[in-house]
């Protein structure tokens, strides 16, 4: 219904926006009565992709689940109806292995009221630090779902899913080495700007040619310990030599203010804090420059009605509550 191309509803329009897209029906050819939607891969424009799937609501039964229906689904995890969310899986990325951590729905379901915060926030750690700009850009997605189901009263979900997904590389991260200032004109390392060239050291760091201003943009693309390794070797005989950086939001070209300058000092033991600051404390002003996709899914129990879906709008709010607590603290 919701993409049908006679679909003129305005709920049903809206809603695209926050599903998957559709693609329509498939069966195999070995078993030609399985039938199969053909949905789209949230994953597939990410290169480490962190993937969480929450189930909400406070009801994981719909309203014609039979007695043993019921029984056994709250079973599963009591506390649904006062958390209003479950945390069913997540696959996370950790730069500093460069290894995936994942966990199953067995572990969603031994998360208390006392837990379910640092539970969630496993999420967002990626063995470095806690990736705060993803998880604001997290808030903001949820809340424009919020939104929606505030404003319709035709459809109730009911054991349905927001899907998560966030870049866990730091390859998606633009970083601008902006006006490189030097102490010394022969300070930039043979071959960094040889003919606007691609320059390429051991595939950490890409250096694209320059642009019509001048500046060079990088997209750095292993883990920080890497990233020191290259500006350690590279600088190692330019012992006044400055590089500053600046993290620059592609999406509205908002640039930070102020620039992280890496000298020598640095490179002698304290560039992974400084790096840090630049990947994983983003402003709030760039916070939507996170990669971030939060879609609905898993469609089984959705019934018409005329009332607001009180149950999944009670987790929503919820869960944003306890990600806002994680991002404060």
């Amino acid at each position: 219904q919701v993409y049908d191309s006679d679909c003129c509803d305005s709920i049903l329009l809206e809603l695209r926006e926050y599903l998957p897209k559709y693609f329509g029906v498939w069966s195999p050819p070995t078993a030609p009565n399985d039938t199969y939607l053909k949905l789209e891969d949230v994953t597939r424009k990410f290169n480490k992709p962190c993937i969480m799937d929450v189930k909400i609501g406070q009801k994981s039964y719909d309203p014609y689940a039979s007695a043993e229906k019921i029984q056994q689904q709250v079973s599963k995890y009591p506390l649904m109806e006062e958390i209003g969310f479950l945390v069913l899986g997540m696959r996370v990325y950790h730069v500093s292995s460069d290894s995936y951590e994942t966990q199953n729905q067995h572990y969603g379901r031994s998360l208390t009221k006392e837990t379910v915060k640092d539970g969630i926030s496993k999420f967002f750690h990626n063995g470095y630090c806690l990736r705060k700009d993803a998880i604001a850009a997290s808030i903001q997605k949820i809340e424009k779902i919020l939104e929606w189901f505030e404003g319709q009263k035709q459809l109730n979900f009911y054991a349905s899913s927001l899907l998560f997904v966030y870049e866990g590389s730091c390859q998606a991260t633009t970083v601008r080495l902006s006006d490189v200032t030097l102490s010394e004109k022969r300070g930039v390392p043979k071959g960094l700007l040889s003919g606007g060239d691609i320059l390429e050291y051991n595939n950490n760091i890409h250096v694209i040619n320059s642009t019509e201003n001048g500046k060079i943009e990088a997209s750095v693309s292993k883990g920080l310990s890497k990233f020191y390794a290259l500006h350690k070797k590279a600088y190692s005989k330019r012992h006044h030599s400055q590089l500053s950086l600046k993290v620059e939001n592609l999406e509205q070209d908002n640039v930070w203010k102020s620039s992280t300058c890496i000298t020598q000092e640095h490179l002698n033991g304290n560039v992974i804090p400084q790096l840090e600051k630049v990947f994983c404390h983003m402003p709030a002003e760039i916070k939507e420059s996170a990669n971030v996709e939060v879609r609905m899914i898993d469609f089984a129990h959705v019934f018409p009605s005329n009332t607001k879906d009180e149950g999944y709008i009670y987790g929503l709010k919820n869960l944003i509550t306890v990600l806002q607590n994680i991002l404060d603290n």
